[in-house]
């Protein structure tokens, strides 16, 4: 089997994803641009969605389910008096409504979205439903009664009324929100219907988008030493775990994957931790009496 072309590099680029390219897309031109050997993102944004893109080269790739679970800010428009089968702008209108909500109807209407809620997700998903992708049921025409998902919502609150048939809305949110299923849900819950217009992700976890390069940026930048310097560290990724630091011999044996003495610190019996060592991330476990028991092993 032939190795993987491209270099052992590591870190996190943040890319401020444009409309009409996928996640995907943007992964691969940020792997190409970096002459990278491996590279994830954590947490997909659809081709139409604008915003922070997190993309995490070599061992950046161990910390992506961190990012994926840490709370996300959307800011999006929401179309009211229309639904469609995408329950976003791109998708055909199945049925629309004269009615438009007041402002202090909207506002109430939200409040029912906070906290642990359900939600079924769009029918044109990612979501599979015996092995196959939902969207491409969907496109052959199928519909599918999906099943509902927890969300944790923080909060969800109205920013503008630009006129009576759009509400621009932020939403923060747990793993796996679908902010189409919100709009698709708050306009069956005000009786007007809706979609979403457009979508924008402000920011994941400690990433923002106000601080991400845009896909020109990469373009001119490629192969240069200079996008090699916009690499963020690999540890911004566990920021929302505790940092415990080695013993030189605990080092050692959680470098082998085997558990190691950390010094004392913030952490308490059985909690999920991460373990540096001369400012290097080096593992990621679970902290037992005074020695983490190693998941997740850097290679730096």
């Amino acid at each position: 089997m032939a190795r993987k072309k491209g270099r052992d590099i590591s870190g996190w680029l943040i890319v401020d994803k444009p409309a009409g390219i996928t996640s995907t897309a943007v992964v691969n031109k940020v792997r190409w641009a970096l002459d990278a050997k491996k590279a994830g993102h954590a947490g997909t944004l659809d081709p139409a969605a604008t915003g922070v893109l997190a993309v995490a080269l070599g061992e950046a790739t161990k910390t992506v389910p961190f990012i994926t679970d840490a709370l996300k800010c959307y800011r999006f428009q929401v179309q009211l008096g229309s639904a469609t089968n995408t329950d976003d702008a791109e998708g055909e209108v199945i049925a629309t409504s004269d009615l438009r909500p007041a402002d202090d109807e909207i506002a109430e209407a939200l409040k029912a979205f906070e906290g642990d809620i359900e939600q079924v997700p769009p029918q044109f998903s990612a979501v599979k439903v015996d092995g196959e992708r939902a969207y491409a049921l969907a496109r052959a025409g199928e519909e599918m009664d999906l099943a509902a998902r927890p969300l944790y919502v923080e909060s969800l609150v109205m920013l503008a009324r630009p006129d009576a048939d759009t509400v621009e809305l932020e939403l923060v949110c747990g793993k796996g929100g679908y902010v189409r299923s919100i709009a698709r849900d708050l306009g069956q819950k005000l009786g007007c219907l809706g979609h979403v217009l457009w979508l924008r992700r402000e920011w994941s976890g400690p990433f923002e988008a106000s601080d991400g390069m845009t896909i020109e940026q990469i373009d001119e930048l490629a192969k240069t030493p200079e996008l090699d310097a916009k690499l963020l560290p690999v540890e911004l990724g566990l920021e929302d775990l505790p940092q415990l630091k080695a013993t030189p011999e605990g080092a050692v044996r959680l470098k082998n994957g085997n558990p190691g003495m950390v010094l004392p610190g913030e952490a308490e019996w059985g909690d999920e931790v991460w373990v540096s060592h001369e400012g290097q991330p080096l593992a990621v476990g679970i902290y037992k009496s005074g020695e983490v028991h190693p998941s997740r092993v850097f290679n730096l």
